[in-house]
């Protein structure tokens, strides 16, 4: 089996990192606070010193990481992945980041006679947990399909969507849609809610209704108990609405739905709740509609 490397162990890349070790990949690993992944090296992983050392001990180097500024910094410099890659090597970014940006990191990669793939994932902690995450892959063909049965040891589907930097273009296009669907979810709770029936009987209803994708399914229970722990907090989902709204401009495609959503997740880092799920912009709208929030 090739040699695995993962850098960016947070809340879904250790996850993602955890599901390899368990099929039985070897998988050296690297984090910024290395105390943070230390259950995974009790698990079997190797943790290095940087990610250069990763990508020196891997065939197949994977990261999952913030945003572009965060790719930068572990792609770039002496102590870079870039620094590492050897001819050979396939070098594959699961983040969700500036199109541009990835598609110029690939360029850079292929100079160093390596191969890179945008790899983004669908999919939150309980989807990835079941084995039901789905990635969409942007790059050379061959190298998707020589990188698939890696993928299918994390996720349930892969597809491959055309060259490199179009799979971040289609995640961004995903993800607006997670937080124009939280709002309209809370939308119909609170209107229920205000006209005298019991949120829970509201989410209920609406959990088994038409409009419940798989999104809204796990994610709508939160209106009534937030998770301990961020899936996806207000600030990496306006990350999100922000590189699609930019996209937006870039290619005259309006994203009305988009740019007011992304107002509510403004006034929920307003109000001080930037650290919480997504999931609160219900308190936003609550506190608008004069309604408590009891969780």
């Amino acid at each position: 089996m090739a040699r695995l490397g993962f850098i960016g162990l947070g809340v879904m890349g250790s996850r993602v990192a955890r599901r390899l070790l368990d099929a039985g990949h070897s998988v050296s690993g690297y984090n910024r606070t290395a105390s943070k992944a230390q259950w995974l090296a009790d698990a079997g992983m190797t943790l290095l010193a940087s990610p250069r050392a990763v990508a020196q001990a891997s065939d197949v180097t994977f990261t999952m990481v913030t945003n572009t500024a965060a790719l930068r910094s572990v792609t770039e410099g002496p102590d870079g992945i870039l620094a590492g890659l050897r001819a050979g090597n396939t070098y594959v970014d699961m983040s969700t980041v500036s199109p541009a940006f990835s598609k110029d990191l690939a360029t850079r990669v292929e100079q160093k006679g390596a191969q890179m793939l945008d790899a983004p994932v669908s999919g939150s902690v309980v989807t990835l947990e079941e084995g039901k995450l789905t990635f969409m892959v942007g790059g050379d063909a061959a190298v998707f399909e020589r990188v698939l049965p890696i993928l299918l040891d994390v996720g349930a589907k892969a597809t491959h969507v055309g060259g490199n930097g179009l799979a971040v273009s289609m995640k961004v296009a995903t993800n607006l849609s997670l937080a124009v669907q939280m709002l309209a979810f809370s939308e119909g709770v609170l209107l229920a809610e205000k006209s005298g029936i019991k949120r829970e009987v509201a989410v209920e209803v609406l959990l088994n209704s038409v409009i419940a994708s798989p999104m809204v399914k796990y994610r709508g229970p939160f209106v009534l108990q937030m998770p301990g722990e961020a899936w996806f907090d207000c600030n990496m989902m306006q990350k999100d609405m922000t590189l699609a709204l930019e996209l937006g401009r870039e290619l005259n495609v309006p994203l009305p739905t988009t740019a007011t959503t992304n107002e509510f997740l403004t006034a929920a880092r307003g109000l001080g709740l930037d650290g919480q799920d997504f999931a609160v912009v219900f308190d936003v709208l609550a506190r608008l509609s004069g309604v408590e929030v009891r969780r």
